[in-house]
């Protein structure tokens, strides 16, 4: 299991990702990333981040997923496949390997298969798409644990991947601790006028009350 003597990471994970996205829009830096969703209503996902890239086969083919058991429990694994959609780098046997490793999620930037499975099993699994074709000699590995850039969102091993219904954001693992607090008294403040408005107090007044406008403007 990865330490966390923190606990930041357990704070990571109670916090919403769209709480962690305006708090790093609060200190300038992005995170957000565009195009991956859950596949349907799964666990939140949260760990540092265990990086693998694929890139198209030639006469060097390879297998996918080896990589697998070389992940650390409580990692979440984050595939680079350059938002393929037309073959696929994650399937069943892999979800059942990580889930009996321990490890947190996965997130795709490309597509995975069996989708029955991981939704049978609870795992949380995040990608562009869903389609059936391997990608067995059609992609190869190309690196693991080494940095990425998914849409323009460098994500490199250790930092900290929380992912959820909303998508999926990406923390420097250098700004964790500043992101949590923020994200923490971002939720603070949105529960507040949420306790406001159930009492009768116009939205409009209860964010003005809170100074809501301000939880979202980086210092850009």
């Amino acid at each position: 299991m990865i330490g966390d003597t923190d606990g930041l990471i357990g704070r990571l994970a109670a916090l919403s990702t769209a709480a962690v996205s305006d708090a790093l829009d609060l200190l300038g830096v992005g995170g957000s990333v565009h195009g991956i969703q859950p596949l349907a209503t799964v666990p939140k996902a949260a760990g540092p981040a265990f990086t693998v890239a694929y890139e198209p086969a030639d006469s060097d083919r390879g297998s996918i997923g080896d990589f697998i058991d070389d992940v650390p429990a409580g990692a979440v694994v984050v595939i680079d496949n350059a938002g393929r959609t037309d073959c696929t780098v994650w399937g069943g046997l892999m979800t059942l390997s990580a889930l009996t490793r321990g490890v947190a999620g996965t997130v795709i930037h490309g597509a995975c298969r069996d989708v029955s499975t991981s939704l049978a099993l609870g795992y949380p699994l995040f990608s562009v798409g869903r389609f059936m074709r391997t990608g067995k000699d059609r992609v190869r590995l190309a690196s693991v644990a080494a940095s990425l850039t998914i849409d323009g969102v460098t994500i490199s091993p250790g930092d900290l991947v929380t992912a959820d219904a909303d998508g999926v954001v990406v923390v420097a693992a250098n700004l964790l601790g500043r992101v949590v607090t923020l994200g923490e008294g971002i939720e603070r403040t949105e529960q507040r006028i949420e306790d406001a408005v159930r009492a009768g107090t116009s939205l409009r007044q209860a964010r003005a009350d809170q100074g809501y406008h301000q939880l979202q403007r980086g210092r850009r």
